[in-house]
């Protein structure tokens, strides 16, 4: 059986179809920035083009999947919609458009899709953190092979971090000193002893493709793929040092859209490290769109 899944995020949304038939084999995946959560914390609600684009984009990925055949399509919304006042417009409309039910999921089901993703295809043989970096929020989750032991959300992203901190372009050194000492005190309050640590989101499987040469991109090529804390510093440092226009020229890895947000989401993954103690982290290609997958396979066992 084909089954999709949708994952509707602040900053992106993606589109996962797979085949279930004793195991899960992805055999389609696209994804688009669209910036959902744009204006949000000042406005307190989804603007209007940027409700238009998630739309239209829905319906596209709506489309492809029936058309590569997927028998069941299921829509997730995440941080961005949590918060936004008329996010049951975004719903109505989208139901209307396409007959999908789109459901919003509370930070601890995110966290519990983005675990089961990682168990599932990297398969840590000790107790691993994963961390969860998006548009609007950020997961902290621990624990071994199935099993959760702590999961923490965090009301943080790239789209809101970047509206809060980063006023200059390239930021000043203060703008990245205020940033690192916000997330500290978030950080902080989630260490925990483990054997590994797991990186997922936009950002570290753009760096990641940066770091290894894969471009065009290919997330079979980075899912499972090392980073060093050094290198993770490397690109920080580079990256903060240049203007959104040098980065999009420099490196064809990052997307337009992504090139303004990139340096608070590795500062995220950078601070992790450092207050978890790991020189290195494992990347993850697979996330929450791949963890609806997952549960779908489980409960068919």
């Amino acid at each position: 059986m084909k089954v999709a899944s949708i994952d509707v995020g602040s900053y992106s949304i993606r589109l996962s179809v797979a085949l279930l038939d004793g195991g899960l084999n992805i055999i389609h995946e696209e994804g688009k920035i669209t910036a959902l959560a744009t204006g949000l914390k000042e406005e307190g609600v989804i603007r209007k083009d940027r409700m238009e684009e998630a739309i239209e984009t829905i319906e596209e990925f709506v489309k492809r999947a029936k058309s590569i055949g997927a028998e069941r399509i299921k829509a997730v919304g995440t941080e961005a919609l949590r918060r936004a006042g008329n996010a049951s417009e975004l719903i109505q409309k989208l139901k209307e458009a396409t007959g999908l039910d789109l459901k919003i999921i509370t930070p601890e089901e995110e966290g519990r899709y983005a675990f089961l993703s990682v168990a599932y295809s990297l398969k840590p043989q000790d107790k691993f953190c994963l961390i969860d970096q998006g548009g609007g929020s950020t997961e902290f989750v621990c624990g071994r092979e199935y099993k959760i032991e702590s999961l923490r959300s965090f009301p943080f992203g790239i789209v809101n971090l970047t509206e809060e901190f980063i006023h200059s372009d390239p930021p000043k050194n203060y703008e990245l000193e205020s940033l690192k000492n916000f997330l500290d005190e978030y950080i902080k309050s989630v260490v925990q002893p483990c054997e590994e640590l797991v990186g997922l989101g936009g950002t570290i499987t753009t760096v990641t493709a940066m770091e290894y040469g894969i471009y065009p991109y290919k997330g079979e090529d980075v899912h499972g793929k090392t980073l060093h804390i050094d290198r993770l510093m490397f690109w920080l440092e580079t990256l903060s040092s240049m203007k959104e226009s040098q980065r999009i020229a420099n490196f064809p890895h990052i997307e337009a859209k992504r090139a303004r947000v990139i340096v608070p989401g590795l500062m995220i993954f950078y601070r992790s490290m450092m207050l978890f103690g790991k020189d290195r982290i494992r990347v993850s290609d697979w996330g929450l769109k791949e963890g609806v997958l997952v549960e779908e396979l489980l409960s068919g066992l």
